[in-house]
Parts: structure tokens; sequence; C-alpha cells
């Protein structure tokens, strides 16, 4: 096969399966498969062994816990692989060496080399692999070839069938657990978080975020299974769980809001979580110095994470916030860290997002609710969002074509001293970042 250019790679991982575009009936094997992944690594040497890995699953925050722990890890001076998911405005945001992000060129080379392998799947019966699973694969490869220390990867679903979990992490990673993708994870706590936990390996190191008391005994007992040890980040140090408990490891240093590059109350709870995997990894022999610790919690950046647009009036905030938990935690982070007189949402959502309840938490604090959807595939319509937001919002509710003619509207709309919040979807604040003239680079 010929070499690709980098559309026709991009073509080429578009043409896949892709379930971030639309889910699969069930979590099982058949849609989910380890084995496929593991074949493509086989085909490539198995890179992914090459160099140690942090493995993070979880509900909410996982994406800013990688941010925080590959920035640290930085800061003392590794060389850092950070692979991510969803990406905001192009695919190479999903892998990146030293947050600089993978050049097309290498792009384009990694899925030339990997198309015969995923190719040869097709007419197996492990059928052929998914867009993410190509893509976990490319990432990896390319971290070894780019002699990379040490890598972060953030799981994309789940975690016991999420084609990461080929890997075998020095510290496997469990932030906060909430209700979410309930229809292919489970409708319980319990369930949910046994699926994360799927990610600990035999003998393995887990650190987990503070859980509700059914996900922290799902984590336990899968971490008893498995023989693993586990350390939860609880507000007043690391407590050791497994194999027995003992007095709290104090954090190198304390997370407060202050000290954090990332806004939010919640961010504090991301970076103690962080700040456990530090001292799990110093217990393996790791030098991270306490000075490296507070640089990278203070250097860390994430945009689309309770993003303030500079100079904005009024102040504009674009935030992920896409399930309840994570509404709940965007309306106590608006009240508590930006003074406003109305607050006006821009929102729309992805399909299967449980529209009435995110709009029961952040619903009441809206002075008007501006519905819209993104361009991607998975997008919910508006007319059905409008629909559940009004069963719940009493303010008014309308739609607007279109993410950048809604924040246009809302910002018409907006007195100077008042607060617009764009959030719903990671694919509606990646078109308003791109309305706002925010973005660097795109596809």
């Amino acid at each position: 096969m010929s070499a690709l250019s980098y559309p026709q790679a991009l073509a080429y991982l578009n043409s896949l399966i892709d379930y971030e575009k639309g889910m699969p009936r069930s979590y099982s094997p058949l849609a989910f498969n380890l084995a496929r992944a593991a074949q493509l690594l086989a085909g490539l040497g198995d890179p992914h062994e090459r160099y140690p890995i942090v493995l993070i699953a979880g509900t909410k925050g996982k994406g800013s816990t990688a941010a925080f722990v590959e920035s640290i890890l930085r800061a003392a001076g590794r060389r850092t692989g950070l692979y991510i998911s969803p990406h905001l405005h192009t695919w190479r945001e999903r892998v990146q060496v030293d947050r600089r992000l993978i050049e097309q060129a290498a792009v384009a080379e990694w899925v030339t080399r990997l198309r015969p392998l995923a190719e040869a799947l097709r007419g197996t019966e492990q059928g052929p692999p998914t867009y993410y699973e190509v893509s976990t694969a490319l990432a990896l490869g390319y971290f070894a070839e780019q002699a990379v220390d040490v890598a972060v990867l953030e799981v994309g679903l789940g975690g016991r069938l999420d084609a990461t979990n080929v890997v075998t992490p020095r510290v496997a990673v469990i932030t906060t657990i909430g209700y979410d993708h309930m229809e292919i994870l489970g409708h319980t706590l319990t369930a949910i978080a046994g699926e994360k936990a799927g990610i600990v390996k035999p003998a393995g190191w887990a650190v987990s975020a503070a859980q509700e008391p059914e996900a922290r005994a799902a984590i336990a007992a899968a971490c008893r299974a498995q023989g693993a040890r586990l350390w939860v980040a609880e507000a007043a140090g690391v407590y050791p769980v497994l194999p027995a408990a003992g007095a709290p490891l104090p954090y190198p240093v304390p997370p407060a809001a202050e000290n954090l590059g990332l806004q939010g109350w919640f961010q504090e709870g991301n970076a103690r979580v962080a700040q456990a995997v530090v001292l799990a990894l110093r217990a393996q022999g790791w030098d991270i110095p306490t000075a490296a610790v507070a640089a990278g919690l203070r250097g860390v950046r994430w945009p689309g994470r309770l993003e303030v647009v500079a100079g904005a009036r009024p102040t504009l905030v674009l935030d992920g916030a896409h399930n309840v938990d994570s509404a709940r935690a965007l309306r106590r982070a608006l009240r508590e860290g930006f003074p406003y007189e109305r607050l006006l949402l821009v929102t729309g959502f992805s399909q299967g997002h449980d529209v009435p309840a995110f709009f029961g938490e952040l619903g009441p604090a809206a002075a008007h609710v501006i519905v819209t959807a993104a361009r991607h595939p998975r997008a919910a319509g508006s007319a059905a969002v409008v629909a559940a937001a009004r069963q719940v919002v009493f303010a008014p509710v309308e739609p607007v074509e279109g993410v950048a003619a809604a924040l246009e509207r809302a910002r018409a709309l907006a007195a100077p001293d008042d607060l617009i919040c764009v959030c719903g979807s990671l694919f509606v604040v990646a078109e308003a970042r791109e309305a706002l003239g925010l973005v660097e680079e795109e596809d």
C-alpha cells in the first residue's frame, strides 16, 4: 500500500467504526475487543511495553487529572506522552509529547503502517478494528518512537474493555465515579465503578478519588481480587486502603485553588488524585521533587474546562459539563468563582445525555437558556433538547440554529454584568472556541 497523506490518513480513520459518533447497542467484547488492540500492537512490536504508563479511568475529572499528572511529570524532567479523547479542534490533540501535538506527517506515517494490520483483521473472527483502537495503537507506537520516559493515558469509555486496557500501568487511576453512559456501563454506581476498576492489574498499584460508598466498595473489591494496592485521595491526605489501612500520607503540596492552573473548586479533588499518583510512583522508586509537583499543578492548562475567555464582556465561560454530576459541579463553580447579575446558558448535547437531569441541576440558576446543536453526528436535535429543558427550567428557553449564532444571541441578550456559560457538550464548546477565534490549529 502506498503512503498516505495527512488528509488521507484522517479519511481512513474516519472510515472505521467510530463509537464516538454512535454508541453500540451493548458494551460487549464483540464491540469492544481488547484482542484487536493487542494484535495491532503486536504487529508494531508491542511498543507499549517500552515505557511506563499511568492509566486514568473515571466518570468525572479524568481529563483534568491526566493533565495534572502529565504536567507534574514534565516539570520533574520526564519526557511525557499524553493520550486523550475526544479532541476539540484537531485529531492531533489526542497524541502529544511534552504537550506538543503530533505532527501531521507522523499521523500519516503511522496510519500508513497500521492500515495493513487493521485490514488484515477484517477477515478474522475478531472483526475489523475501530477508530479508537487504531488511534490507541498509533499513540502507543508513536510514544515509543519518541522515546518518552512515561505516558499518561486517558481511558475512553469504561475501563475493562477500553482499548487502552491492553497496557499494564505503573498506577491505575480511577477518578470520581458518577452516572454516565448508563445504557452501556450499567445503572448503578457499583456496576459503573466495577467497569472502571477493570483497569487494575494483578499485584498492581491503584489510586482512587474519594467516592460514594458503593463505588468505593466496588473499587476495593476489584483491587482485592487482583491483589493490588489501593490508595484513596481524601481531603485530609492519601489513605492506604489495601493491603491494610493506615495513617494518611500528607500531600507534597496542599492542593488549594490558588496553587492550581485550572479553575473550579472541583479541581482541588483532581489535583489531590494527581498528587496521590505522585506518592504511588515515589513508593515505586521514582524521584519526583516536591517543587516539580507545585510547578506542575500551577502550570497545567486544559482548554474547554471552566475556560474563561480573556477580555470578554460580559464574562464568558466555556465548560464541557454534560451530565448531572458535572452540571452540579459547574453550578457551584460559577456561583463561587464569578460575580454576575444573570446567568445565560448556551447549551447543546450529544445523543444519550440525560438532558432533564442536567437542567434540573443547572437550570434553576439560569435567567435564559439558548439551545443549539453542534455539527457532530452524535449531536442531539435542538427540538428534543428544548422540550426536555422546558419541563424543568422556568426561565425562557429558545432554540438557535448553529453554535456561533447561539453565542451571538446570548451576547445580544446579556448585560455587561451578566455571565454567559457555554456547556452541555465538548463539541459545542469546540465550535464556540472556533467562533471566538481561540483556535490555533484545526484539521
